[in-house]
C-alpha cells in the first residue's frame, strides 16, 4: 500500500480525488518541489520548502499551511512509505474554480498533493559522464518560478532524448541559461562559471549546493552567463539537479568536452557534494 499527501493529510492512494475543473489541470496554475530522500532523510529540505513559498508567492498563491507543518507533512509522508532513498514530489494549484482565466475568488481552497518514489542515485552517470545537445530555449520568461508549466522544458527533454542525450541545454541566442531540467555549469582555467539567478533560470537547490562546494574546495566561481561556442572551449562541464545531483557532461552534440574525459574538478566537487549526504548514501 502506497499513501499521498492530500492536503494536510496523509491518506491511502485509491481515497485522492482530485476536481475535472482544479486550476493546476487546466491552467498549470500552481508550483511544485522535488526534494530528494537519502537513507530515509530529506536533503535540503528546508531550502525546497522555503523555494516552494516563494514560488507561490510569485504568482500570488497563499499557502494554507506554515512552512513548519508542511514540513511536517512531508516527513510523515516518507515515513508513511517507508522511503530509503527516493524522490519526494509536492505540489499545489490555486484550487478548483469553473474554468475562468481571472483568479477565482474567495471561496477557491488550494489543493496540496505529495507522493514519493523509489529511484536510486545516478551512479553510473556520475561515474561515467553524459551526453547532451542544444537546445533553443523557448520557455516563458520567469524560469526563477518553478510552475507546473514545463511544457517548453518537457519538448526540449524529448529533443535531446531522441538524439540519444541525456540533457539539453538551452540557449536564448548564444547565451546559455541551463538545462531542461538541470542547472549548466562550466569550467575554464580553474574558474567555474554559471549564469546568474535571474528570472531566465530556476535557480536549482544543488546549484546552490555547487556553489559552496566549490568555495569550500577553493575553486573560484563567476556567475556569469557564456556562449555556445564558449562552453564548447570549456575544460570540464556538468549539469546540476536534485535527481542528477552533479552529472558531468562529456560530449555535446558531438563534440568532446576535454577529449571525453572528466575533469579534476568536477571530481573534486562530486566528492565535496558527498560529504553532505547521510553516511549511508555516500558511495565514496
Amino acid at each position: 500500500m502506497s499513501y499521498t499527501l492530500w492536503n494536510d493529510k496523509i491518506v491511502d492512494d485509491q481515497q485522492v480525488s482530485i476536481n475535472k475543473e482544479d486550476r493546476g489541470y487546466q491552467f498549470g496554475d500552481g508550483v511544485y518541489e522535488v526534494i530528494k530522500v537519502y537513507d530515509g532523510e530529506m536533503f535540503t529540505a528546508t531550502e525546497h520548502i522555503d523555494r516552494f513559498y516563494v514560488s507561490a508567492e510569485k504568482i500570488k498563491l497563499t499557502i494554507p499551511y506554515t512552512k513548519h507543518k508542511l514540513h511536517q507533512l512531508l516527513h510523515e509522508l516518507v515515513e508513511a512509505n517507508e522511503l530509503k532513498t527516493g524522490n519526494l514530489y509536492f505540489q499545489i494549484t490555486r484550487g478548483t474554480s469553473p474554468r475562468n482565466h481571472l483568479f477565482p475568488g474567495s471561496d477557491a481552497v488550494p489543493v496540496l498533493t505529495g507522493n514519493v518514489k523509489e529511484a536510486p542515485r545516478s551512479i553510473e552517470n556520475g561515474k561515467n559522464g553524459v551526453k547532451a545537445t542544444f537546445a533553443e530555449d523557448i520557455r516563458w520568461l520567469r524560469c526563477d518560478i518553478k510552475s507546473l508549466n514545463l511544457l517548453g522544458a518537457v519538448l526540449a527533454k524529448q529533443e535531446a532524448h531522441e538524439k540519444g542525450s541525456y540533457e539539453a541545454i538551452l540557449h536564448r541566442g548564444d547565451t546559455i541559461t541551463e538545462g531542461s531540467s538541470t542547472n549548466v555549469f562550466g569550467i575554464k582555467d580553474g574558474v567555474l562559471y554559471t549564469h546568474p539567478a535571474d528570472n531566465y533560470i530556476l535557480s536549482g537547490i544543488t546549484r546552490g549546493v555547487v556553489l559552496t562546494c566549490a568555495n569550500e574546495i577553493g575553486l573560484p566561481v563567476e556567475e556569469e552567463s557564456f556562449t555556445k561556442k564558449e562552453a564548447l572551449q570549456m575544460d570540464e562541464i556538468f549539469v546540476s539537479s536534485t535527481t542528477s545531483e552533479i552529472t558531468p557532461v562529456i560530449e555535446v552534440d558531438g563534440c568532446a568536452i576535454n577529449g571525453g574525459v572528466i575533469g579534476e574538478w568536477t571530481r573534486k566537487l562530486q566528492k565535496q557534494f558527498e560529504t553532505k549526504l547521510p553516511v549511508a548514501s555516500t558511495t565514496i
